[in-house]
């Protein structure tokens, strides 16, 4: 009998929905939005990723969210005058790790016929309820690692990166060339939080230390905001406003071993402690996308934290075990010349906190051609989700 367990196969649902609107709020730091409910953001969204695909917002029958979003779709359905809603889906858990699961849900609705427009949303102001990367008395998972003092997320994600400094050699340094990558294009994104606040080598290494590796600058912002899309068949895309982004492939995944990963009890397989549990997504995602790492022309990679993009460049095949530091350090993060220009618009360092939804709004303005560091011909975009938790998901975005 030939064996069949976990052998990756093409999903009937690869590249057959595309993403035709996307929409967002202003980005602020934190506090920064005082005139508007984090509700009301969610809505200017939705509303906006209608618009821009071309659609009554009316046209939307099916919701997807994730990572703790607060407003449920029989809420927003209400508030928008939506008739009719045929498909919601909350991911399970694993905050921004559940990003492009959510969109690959959507997907899955409309392959599946139940759903014409899917929106795909998410809404987080920490200035109007908890922020969600502080220091915390009583951490998730606090009976096994509050007495260790794991208290914050940078604190539980730093000793990953810490064993991969121990492992591979990697330093302090090629986190720098992360966080001066995303600011780079900041600097050319006006949406950014961080735009026309340029960044120094000098600045990145005289920052406080968060939690050792981690300095202020290899931490994500905390900021107010929401953004949307809007997922459809490629067929019905094709009638709409603005150029369709085919949904390559998606996939979600957990290495065995995880549990909850550095977000819970930190007992995962030693072999596999310096990473951020992807490799099994990243074959899925591969296998399901029908192409190779080599042949990815940008990436969107989640960057909570510095140490968590040198990790997934190496579980998603783009540099072998060891070499995600010497590879960012060569500047190849960086537009126009990069190798692989990553976080085009400045990602969670730099543009905002969406829990990783702005990433996949940025993929699709890259294969539209509409970034601010738009990035030449560029035909492929890589998506990843979550970087702590150990639920992983992640998105091949084509042209």
């Amino acid at each position: 009998m030939t064996e069949s367990v976990n052998r990756p196969q093409r999903a009937a649902f690869a590249d057959r929905t595309s993403i035709v609107g996307i929409g967002e709020s202003e980005y602020t730091r934190w506090g920064g939005i005082k005139d508007r409910s984090e509700y009301q953001l969610c809505l200017e969204a939705i509303t906006r990723a209608a618009a821009d695909a071309g659609i009554d917002v009316k046209d939307i029958d099916g919701f997807c969210s994730y990572g703790y979003e607060r407003h449920e779709p029989v809420q927003v359905q209400v508030a928008l005058g939506i008739p009719e809603m045929r498909f919601s889906n909350l991911v399970w858990g694993a905050g921004g790790g559940a990003c492009a699961g959510a969109v690959m849900n959507a997907a899955l609705a409309v392959h599946a016929g139940i759903c014409k427009y899917v929106v795909v949303y998410r809404s987080i102001c920490q200035g109007q309820y908890e922020r969600y990367g502080h220091y915390r008395e009583r951490p998730a998972g606090g009976q096994y690692m509050a007495p260790f003092g794991l208290m914050s997320p940078a604190q539980m994600v730093a000793l990953t990166f810490r064993r991969h400094m121990h492992v591979y050699g990697s330093t302090a340094e090629q986190l720098s060339h992360v966080a001066l990558a995303c600011r780079e294009h900041a600097l050319r994104n006006p949406r950014a939080v961080r735009y026309g606040q340029p960044l120094t080598l000098e600045q990145h290494r005289s920052a406080r230390v968060i939690a050792d590796p981690f300095r202020l600058h290899d931490c994500c912002l905390e900021t107010d905001g929401a953004c949307a899309l809007i997922v459809t068949s490629n067929e019905r895309a094709r009638d709409g406003r603005a150029p369709p982004v085919r949904i390559l492939a998606a996939a979600q995944a957990s290495n065995k071993g995880w549990g909850l990963g550095p977000m819970g009890s930190h007992n995962m397989p030693i072999e596999d402690y310096p990473s951020v549990n992807s490799k099994a997504l990243a074959r899925a995602l591969f296998d399901m996308a029908g192409i190779a790492p080599k042949d990815i022309d940008c990436a969107q990679i989640y960057d909570a934290f510095t140490g968590i993009v040198i990790m997934a460049l190496e579980d998603f095949g783009i540099c072998a075990p060891g070499e995600g530091g010497p590879f960012v350090a060569a500047g190849n993060l960086l537009w126009p010349h990069g190798k692989l220009p990553s976080n085009t618009s400045g990602g969670l360092l730099s543009e905002g906190y969406v829990h990783g939804l702005n990433l996949v709004t940025e993929g699709v303005r890259q294969m539209r051609g509409t970034s601010t560091s738009q990035v030449a011909d560029a035909r492929t975009c890589l998506v990843t989700s979550g970087g702590a938790q150990a639920h992983k998901s992640a998105l091949i975005l084509a042209n």
